[in-house]
């Protein structure tokens, strides 16, 4: 019987690679992770290759215990038979006891190794930078995590242990064949052949199919993936039927490729079923001839007949388990790629390392800096950006949107690298800081606040890991979310839901606040960090800014100019430029300026 496995029960058709020698090279590499479990693995492997061995001989005993048979009472016949019979009884019990040891050899040994693999998969996927996720889908990379990997647990738990057990099985039973009868062995052998070939014709042409009808699927993925990330424009634009027409049309198109490859798999299942049974009716037809001549007894005929059985169903399954070993391959090209790109960060499990870096002072410059975004490097986001913030002060970023203000810190938060120029950090190039230290004193409250899944407490703790009840309790006084907190039945235990989701915008931006807050940052970047408040909330959260942003360099991205009146200076962008510089009082007092305009637009509603 065929083995599947686990991703072709829930329908992922993983891409395959060839079975070239640097493919298979590479897949190897990948064995390294057994390495630590090899004696267990090595174990497991020896107890295959002899519970194979020892089921080779079910057949010749059985038609030991046939001859026997024959022979009659007069013979002694059945009391070889009995002795026969207490062999393969006993060689059953052992190949059981084999049989409970290496498969739990294999999964011990697998689910080990994969945890290890898993783990450094993972640490290195959150290590890379910003450019690595710019230029790839969350889907593709989540699948590097499960289905890839799943595949490669299939691999090692249960298609390597079988391919390895069909092969003995395979060149035994072969080997055994011959022994029997030489004549039949020729008639299988000629038979083989044109088996072999339409096997090979029909896999490659239901591959094909199977690689479009899965492509389609994809396509399906997408939609559902597009309108459940934009669920809200849906609904708003009323458009549900209209989505759910997009998902018939790309499921009918699905059903139309899937049903041709059907059609194609039920031909080729037909003439397996009519060529492999006629096969063997072939063998024992001709089997019969020379039974009848006395050229072969009856045992080494039913031995002839088992053997032949034994050899077909291994050659049955190798066509799928090729298949799922060019899967395999492909899955550890796409776990290696990931595992070879260079890291920003060094993660390592345990506590986070103590920094070594004293505090900050937070003297900031830009010198000179022109940034492009590596998967656009032909358009220049920012253009010779000279701007220097001295400790302690607070900077305001305003200007149109698309004028680069995000990018500019981006590049204060080492996301990104400037094209040219530099970003001097208490006076020294931000490269040359450690990543990890330079980020720990820094401290950002986006506009679109993205809480995880856990409770209230542990997203304000997401700020200083290993925080106590106590810091945390104050952090949320601070950012004035404690009233709301407490009034939760479960209070700080309370679950937020996916991304937040069970609270109020304004109550996910407070915990981002106070998130910020018990970290105690040098540099403060607030982005629009009282954007989902109401008027009361406001006042109480900019009171609660105006005492963290104390003593602290602090960059504010802004779009409502009211909220940035009183800060140290205010730099207006446009065009990825700076084009003024100064005060409120100053900027309002420039005729025909860039602040003066916005203000008056927005002063004036």
């Amino acid at each position: 019987m065929a083995r599947y496995s686990r991703n072709d029960q829930a329908g992922v058709d993983l891409p395959k690679a060839e079975m070239s020698r640097e493919n298979l090279k590479q897949a190897l590499d990948l064995f390294r992770y057994l390495r630590p479990y090899r004696g267990r693995f090595s174990a497991a492997l020896a107890s295959l290759f002899v519970n194979s061995l020892l089921g080779l001989s079910f057949p010749y005993l059985a038609g030991s215990i046939i001859d026997a048979a024959l022979r009659g009472p007069k013979g002694g016949g059945m009391a070889g038979a009995d002795r026969t019979a207490l062999l393969l009884m006993g060689i059953l019990a052992v190949q059981a006891g084999l049989s409970f040891f290496q498969a739990l050899s294999f999964a011990t040994a697998g689910q080990r190794s994969l945890v290890d693999l898993r783990r450094d998969t993972y640490a290195s996927l959150i290590s890379l930078p910003m450019t690595f996720f710019a230029q790839r889908r969350v889907g593709e990379l989540a699948s590097r995590l499960s289905s890839d990997l799943i595949q490669i647990e299939d691999t090692l738990i249960t298609i390597l242990p079988q391919f390895l057990r069909q092969s003995t099985i395979l060149i035994g039973g072969i080997a055994l064949i011959a022994v029997t009868s030489l004549q039949l062995t020729g008639i299988m052998l000629a038979s083989l052949p044109f088996i072999i070939v339409a096997a090979v014709i029909f896999g490659r042409k239901t591959r094909k199919i199977s690689r479009e009808a899965q492509d389609r699927l994809a396509e399906t993925a997408t939609i559902v993936e597009e309108t459940l990330q934009g669920i809200l424009n849906v609904k708003a634009f009323s458009n549900e039927g209209y989505e759910l027409n997009r998902y018939h049309a790309g499921l009918n198109s699905f059903l139309a490729t899937t049903l041709r490859g059907a059609r194609l798999r039920a031909g080729f299942i037909a003439f397996i079923v009519f060529a492999l049974f006629g096969f063997i009716v072939l063998v024992l037809w001709s089997g019969a001839r020379l039974l009848q001549n006395g050229e072969i007894t009856f045992g080494q005929l039913t031995r002839f007949g088992l053997y032949t059985t034994f050899v077909a169903g291994a050659m049955g399954q190798f066509a799928e388990l090729y298949s799922q070993l060019q899967k395999a391959i492909g899955a550890t090209q796409r776990v290696r790629e990931l595992l070879r790109e260079s890291g920003e960060v060094e993660v390592r499990l345990g506590p986070a390392p103590v920094s070594t870096l004293p505090r900050l002072r937070g003297d900031i410059v830009f010198e000179d800096v022109h940034f492009s975004y590596p998967s656009r490097q032909g358009v220049e986001v920012l253009h010779a950006i000279n701007l220097a913030a001295s400790s302690g002060e607070r900077i305001a970023l305003v200007g149109p949107s698309g004028a680069g203000k995000s990018t500019l810190i981006s590049l204060l938060l080492r996301l990104y690298d400037p094209s040219s120029g530099r970003l001097l950090i208490d006076g020294r190039d931000a490269r040359d800081y450690r990543l990890a230290e330079l980020r720990g004193q820094m401290s950002m409250v986006p506009q679109e606040v993205l809480l995880f899944g856990g409770s209230i407490a542990e997203n304000i703790a997401y700020g200083k890991p290993g925080a106590g009840p106590e810091e945390i309790e104050q952090a949320a006084r601070q950012a004035n979310a404690h009233e709301f907190i407490q009034a939760f039945p479960e209070r700080y235990a309370t679950l937020v839901g996916e991304r937040g989701i069970k609270l109020s915008g304004g109550q996910r931006q407070r915990v981002a606040i106070a998130r910020a807050i018990l970290k105690n940052p040098a540099i403060l970047i607030l982005d629009e960090a009282t954007s989902s408040l109401d008027s009361e909330s406001e006042r109480l959260i900019q009171e609660a800014l105006e005492t963290l942003m104390e003593g602290r360099t602090s960059f504010i991205i802004a779009h409502r100019l009211a909220t940035v009146r009183h800060v140290d200076r205010i730099i207006v962008i446009a065009g990825g430029r700076v084009v003024e510089s100064g005060t409120h009082d100053e900027l309002q007092a420039l005729e025909e300026g860039t602040y003066q305009r916005l203000a008056a637009l927005q002063f004036r509603e």
